[in-house]
């Protein structure tokens, strides 16, 4: 019996000896060195493979706020010979798989009399380019391609191959040959369904880089009727209803994200949002209201709980859309629900900013601008520029207002007599007690924290977390600046000397350097009545300041943001402050200006006034003769006009200068370049007239044009001339 074993043992042996030799063309070797290819190194191979596909997927997120990529690929940057590639970050299964592609073609291939004779390489070479391509090295990975293509014509996967081809040549930028290529392989009539679809996705990528959109719609819609693939189906469903958007055929959007809600089989994430894509189509009341109904049913389902900051976006947009009040609450309530910092929470920063930014509000919209431009990671993109650039022109605005409310504040306690005072304080500090017994009392639990300086209409609400208030986050982080100014992020952050601190008793000595807890001077009356101001000239300078401030935020309201209603509240009130006379006139200016574009009747009254009190002034002078023009060349562009008298000024023609700056001035009234005009007319009036002249009329740019560029050169040469006398 054991001779038999023996023998069993040693035919095998003999077999695997014979089988295992490449050279030899023979029944058992060519199916020996094809099971050995296909069940050993392949098949790991694939899996790595599947295994690198997961973690790949797994780690890609797409961006529901642009047209969502066919192939969901991230690129960074194309993988070309010569160009310097991003850090690779790809999975490293699908190194391994390229080493195990590699391994079958090297130990497993039958290349005999320029044949090959293991039927199991033509899928090596496609592991091997499959593997290169999701590594993102197209080139290598089309060489594979090729191989298979050239040498395996009647391969069992030429069909899968010569897709991949194509998506490859797509990747690198050869969208026609790819097209060329993918046209010949549909020409066959008995392709599977599995092919037809990914022919034709693949074709729609390559209309998607040619933005031929009409194209892309074709061959979506044929890739979705061989629905052989859920993942893909849904996707290019998703796909097609934003191009229909996109192409304002909103009707044939709506289809198709409903089709894709219908979608049994379709992935959650892609059901969802269609939902949500669906709710961005809304054009009518009737159809807003019954999307919100919609999506108010969907915020009750547990399954949507990672969906509900998307959700709640979409219904502000929604009621902000057709003029309901709620789409601040929606938006702030998104906020709540967000769990990370990514693009959706900033665009929700910014919608709620734009909407308090609509209303004029704009320190408060200055502070939601500011949580984006804290939080964002694009600092480079055109949305994040355009924002800045936003966000700076409130920077004056935000500037103005707190000296305005600063020093009105002062005036006012100090106009007052020591009984009301008294009253005012007492009354002052009893808030502040309770507000730190509040705050005590929620230190001491652990429950939460909130800015007890800065309670007011927006963040009173004593029932919500402090941090889920933007607005009372964003005024705490100015107190903080103010209080520590720039500290670092680590322990025992609040001690400027880390010598001093007892770590036995850290947690008290701490305690005792929290000055915004622990101040018992700031309970007291005294501490507030030594503060007030009482000295003429401390008072004249405040005054000075408010005013100032009052004005230049009028010509802000009134020039730069339209806001005619706040312009007029600004510049009204500053008359009741009985301004310098430097501000009195150009105040009545400005108004009359503001009236007479609001077709008031108060404007005659204005009028009249500056005519009457003012005759010889400047501001008489263009109300007199608002129609004197240059010449009548319309063809002359400002800047062409401003260029002219420039030279002039150059050639030293100081008298001409200014009697064409101020033709010009009366001509392009109300337009940026009058600012550039009357720079010019003053340094023409100095060299001329001498300093003193030169001194007023820079001092008329920096009153009437305080947020321009002209204005701010003429206020500092201004205060370049006062430090020169």
């Amino acid at each position: 019996m054991k001779n038999i074993f023996k023998i069993v043992g040693a035919f095998f042996m003999i077999l695997f000896v014979v089988g295992c030799s490449t050279k030899k063309d023979a029944f058992l070797n060519r199916n020996f060195q094809a099971m050995a290819t296909k069940y050993n190194v392949l098949y790991n191979g694939n899996e790595a493979l599947k295994k690198g596909l997961l973690e790949l997927n797994s780690n890609y997120s797409d961006n529901y706020w642009q047209r969502l990529p066919i192939e969901p690929l991230k690129i960074d940057e194309l993988a070309l010979p010569g160009v310097k590639l991003d850090k690779d970050i790809s999975p490293k299964e699908f190194e391994k798989a390229e080493e195990k592609a590699v391994k079958a073609i090297q130990k497993h291939s039958m290349l005999i009399a320029r044949q090959e004779r293991n039927s199991q390489i033509d899928d090596a070479y496609l592991l091997l380019g499959k593997s290169r391509y999701y590594s993102k090295r197209f080139v290598p990975a089309l060489e594979a391609f090729n191989f298979v293509i050239l040498n395996y014509p009647n391969a069992d996967l030429i069909d899968e191959t010569k897709i991949w081809q194509a998506k490859t040549l797509i990747r690198l930028q050869n969208e026609e040959q790819a097209i060329e290529n993918l046209n010949n392989l549909l020409k066959d009539k008995e392709l599977k369904d599995k092919i037809k679809e990914q022919a034709h996705t693949a074709i729609a990528m390559a209309y998607v880089k040619k933005d031929s959109l009409q194209q892309v719609i074709n061959h979506l819609k044929k890739a979705i009727l061989a629905d052989n693939n859920n993942e893909q189906t849904a996707r290019n469903l998703f796909i097609l209803g934003q191009v229909y958007r996109e192409k304002k055929l909103i009707d044939s959007s709506n289809i198709s994200f409903q089709e894709l809600i219908n979608f049994k089989k379709a992935p959650f994430k892609y059901k969802i949002h269609a939902y949500i894509e669906k709710a961005k189509n809304v054009s009518t009341k009737e159809e807003a209201l019954a999307t919100i109904a919609i999506l108010k049913k969907l915020l009750k389902d547990r399954d949507n709980r990672p969906y509900l900051e998307e959700i709640y976006y979409q219904l502000g947009a929604i009621e902000n859309k057709i003029g309901l009040e709620g789409a601040i609450e929606y938006y702030k309530k998104s906020l709540q629900a967000s769990k990370t910092t990514n693009l959706q929470k900033e665009i929700t920063y910014q919608s709620i900013g734009d909407l308090y930014f609509d209303k004029a509000k704009f320190v408060t919209a200055g502070l939601y601008y500011d949580s984006i431009l804290n939080i964002t990671k694009e600092k480079h993109t055109k949305r994040i520029r355009r924002l800045t650039r936003k966000r700076n022109n409130l920077n004056e605005v935000i500037f103005y207002e707190k000296i305005a409310k600063t020093n009105d504040s002062i005036l006012k306690v100090a106009s007052m007599s020591k009984e009301e005072q008294i009253a005012f304080f007492t009354g002052y500090i009893e808030k502040l007690k309770a507000n730190e017994e509040l705050l005590q009392q929620k230190i001491n639990t652990g429950s939460a924290f909130y800015n007890s300086n800065n309670l007011n209409e927006e963040n009173s609400n004593a029932g919500k977390w402090y941090f889920y208030n933007i607005q009372a986050v964003g005024f705490g982080e100015q107190e903080f600046q103010r209080v520590w100014g720039n500290r670092p992020l680590e322990d025992n952050w609040r001690l400027s000397d880390k010598t001093q601190l007892n770590l036995e008793n850290s947690k008290t000595n701490i305690t005792q350097k929290n000055d915004v807890i622990n101040t018992p001077e700031k309970l007291k009356l005294p501490y507030y009545l030594n503060k007030v101001v009482t000295s003429k000239h401390k008072i004249d300078s405040i005054t000075k300041e408010r005013n100032d401030a009052y004005f230049k935020l009028g010509i802000i309201y009134k020039e730069q943001f339209k806001e005619f209603s706040l312009a007029t509240d600004k510049l009204e009130k500053l008359l009741t402050f009985n301004p310098v006379s430097t501000l009195l006139l150009p105040t009545k200016y400005h108004l009359y200006k503001i009236y007479s574009h609001q077709n008031n009747k108060k404007a005659i009254l204005l009028k009249n006034d500056i005519i009457n009190t003012y005759p010889n002034s400047k501001y008489a002078k263009i109300i007199l003769n608002p129609n004197e023009v240059l010449n009548n060349d319309s063809e002359i562009t400002p800047k062409d006009e401003y260029a002219a008298v420039f030279y002039e000024y150059k050639d030293k023609l100081y008298e001409e200068v200014i009697k064409k700056t101020t033709i010009a001035i009366s001509k392009y009234e109300g337009e940026k370049i009058v600012s550039k005009f009357e720079l010019l007319k003053a340094y023409a009036i100095g060299k001329k007239e001498g300093l003193e002249a030169f001194k007023k009329a820079l001092n008329f740019v920096a009153m009437n044009y305080p947020n321009t560029e002209e204005g701010k050169k003429a206020l500092e040469v201004i205060n370049t001339i006062k430090t020169k006398i």
